[in-house]
């Protein structure tokens, strides 16, 4: 049996998908039953735990061959790097009390690094709870979502700009969350062995440049990457809902992203998606 966090996000749906293709046993877990029903209707056990029930959350991992661990975040949190890092550490202890044997828990790009990288910054901790803890551990370290175009393509449609915090002409790596969710679930059906890192990228680096040109065919019109300026990070963020605690720490990122602090610990070894850009952009627009 595999169990799967996050089955209601992106790439824990692509993790299950994955896992029922395959037909192997999952077992997903969720805050209430009613989340759960679609995956139950295709064939998944439903364990109901939240990140705050430990009990419930040791109960959920019990017996598991493989765990796929993602913390989800609650960016309105106030103190939020605190309430993420206690968090996982409620996570990690369900894993060690639990006994599952191997854990692939999802990281971010700059997972290695220990300061100055904003929320990068709960995902370093995550991987430092779980090495002490989990008996095998494969970390994820994807880098930037494709799917985070996906909230602007309204903007692509309605005024043919395409906001961006990243400078128009910056190539850099982008992946799809189902490359990283089918991933994750080749890992945990390959197992463990000891402490395992895994950086992931797409099968090209893209700009947003390039971005604006593909939704620029896709939608028939012409769409434009427009760099906005650092200083309106943190307004932005927060107009979303973000405290402002995570608002700043999403300026710090982005600021770090700019100067280039912020990279894979090992690329020469990539495991690169199969996801390209326009089929990912294809999909957000058909979907908004």
């Amino acid at each position: 049996m595999f169990v799967v966090l996050g089955a209601t996000g992106n790439t824990g749906s692509a993790v299950v998908d994955t896992l029922l293709n395959r037909k192997q046993p999952v077992r997903i877990v969720v805050r209430s039953v009613d989340k759960g029903a679609a995956w139950k209707a295709k064939g998944a056990d439903v364990a109901v735990a939240s990140l705050d029930d430990v009990p419930a959350l040791t109960k959920a991992f019990e017996g598991a061959k493989g765990l796929y661990l993602l913390v989800p975040p609650n960016y309105g949190a106030e103190a939020w790097l605190a309430d993420q890092r206690a968090r996982m550490d409620r996570a990690a202890e369900a894993v060690q009390k639990s006994g599952v044997d191997h854990v692939v828990l999802l990281s971010s790009v700059g997972g290695h690094l220990h300061g100055g990288t904003g929320p990068i910054r709960a995902a370093s901790y995550g991987e430092q709870a779980l090495g002490c803890l989990a008996k095998r551990l494969t970390i994820l370290r994807p880098c930037y979502f494709m799917d985070n175009w996906a909230p602007v393509i309204g903007a692509a449609k309605a005024q043919g700009v395409l906001p961006t915090f990243i400078a128009p002409q910056a190539k850099i790596p982008m992946i799809s969350t189902k490359d990283i969710g089918r991933i994750g679930a080749e890992r945990l059906m390959t197992g463990g062995k000891g402490k395992q890192i895994v950086e992931l990228a797409g099968p090209e680096e893209y700009s947003p440049e390039q971005v604006a040109a593909v939704l620029s065919q896709i939608l028939g019109r012409a769409v434009s990457a427009q760099h906005a300026p650092l200083s309106a990070v943190v307004p932005t963020f927060k107009s979303f809902g973000f405290s402002d605690e995570a608002a700043k720490l999403f300026e710090e990122m982005y600021t770090s992203f700019s100067r280039g602090t912020i990279g894979y610990e090992h690329p020469v070894s990539l495991v690169r998606g199969r996801v390209a850009l326009a089929e990912a952009l294809k999909g957000f627009v058909k979907a908004s």
